[in-house]
């Protein structure tokens, strides 16, 4: 993977836990204040709600950790049949190759979580009441 590639890679992730960071406190914000108002009786409205959300915490939190496994899987694969097939290699080379797993494994894990995080945060910001 060249120098190049592996930066924007990284530039990437930080751009999805920059928005990540913005939206995640705003799904609480949102979700706290409703179970405050809610008291103890639920409306269907905030029954879905809240169900949703455990609902997604639990798919995101499996879907998470499976992406994460399979591109560890498919890296470390990749760097084995490199090792044997691409020449000596070198501590410079083996750290660029950790680095780049590195940042695949973080993309790959904290993409459902960002996906539903800022899917919500545009949901809920846009509901009133």
């Amino acid at each position: 993977m060249s120098s190049s590639h592996h930066a924007r890679r990284q530039q990437a992730l930080m751009k999805q836990c920059t928005a990540l960071a913005v939206a995640a406190p705003q799904v609480v914000a949102h979700r706290v204040s409703r179970m405050a108002l809610a008291g103890p009786v639920l409306s269907n409205r905030d029954r879905r709600e809240f169900q949703r959300m455990f609902t997604e915490k639990s798919s995101a939190f499996v879907e998470s950790w499976m992406a994460m496994w399979m591109e560890w899987a498919r890296t470390s694969w990749t760097m084995a049949a490199g090792a044997f097939t691409g020449g000596p290699w070198t501590a410079a080379r083996w750290a660029e190759n950790m680095s780049a797993a590195s940042v695949a494994v973080a993309a790959r894990g904290l993409a459902p979580v960002h996906r539903r995080a800022t899917a919500n945060s545009k949901r809920l910001g846009a509901l009133k009441g």
